[in-house]
């Protein structure tokens, strides 16, 4: 099989795309917890996250977060395509701030709870779940 100048530029090309992409899928849960945060100062501790240390299937990971007094709290998975996994928003009369849901992940990554407190502090919790199966289109 022959190569023109052409096809190997355009092998280069898509070959230099592809190193890119995972500081691009990085950069975009970055982008979704400045958004969150509005650019603000997050600590650890004060929120809880439980997640599996090896998801079987990657179609469906269990996790839980908690975080007494918070308004707000936000689940990414870092190395999914679209990291933003869930939002939930507690009122004044909610009798606790913590859910239980199960999402999706496609491989091996860490899992990334951010609450906004009431005194509008921000507090972040991580885990890391190895997947052996993928679960978005793996």
């Amino acid at each position: 099989m022959d190569f023109s100048r052409r096809d190997t530029l355009g092998l280069a090309l898509g070959a230099a795309a592809l190193t890119v992409l995972p500081f691009r899928v990085s950069a975009s849960s970055d982008a979704a917890i400045e958004e969150f945060t509005g650019g603000a100062a997050v600590d650890e501790g004060g929120i809880t996250l439980t997640a599996p240390e090896i998801a079987e299937n990657g179609n469906t990971v269990p996790i839980e977060v908690s975080a007494p007094g918070a308004v707000s709290i936000m689940v990414l998975a870092a190395g999914n395509p679209t990291p933003g996994v869930a939002t939930f928003n507690f009122g004044p009369l909610a009798a606790s701030q913590a859910a239980a849901t199960r999402i999706r992940l496609a491989g091996t990554q860490d899992v990334i709870a951010l609450a906004k407190m009431a005194d509008g502090s921000f507090v972040k919790a991580s885990s890391t779940v190895k997947v052996t199966i993928g679960g978005c289109g793996g």
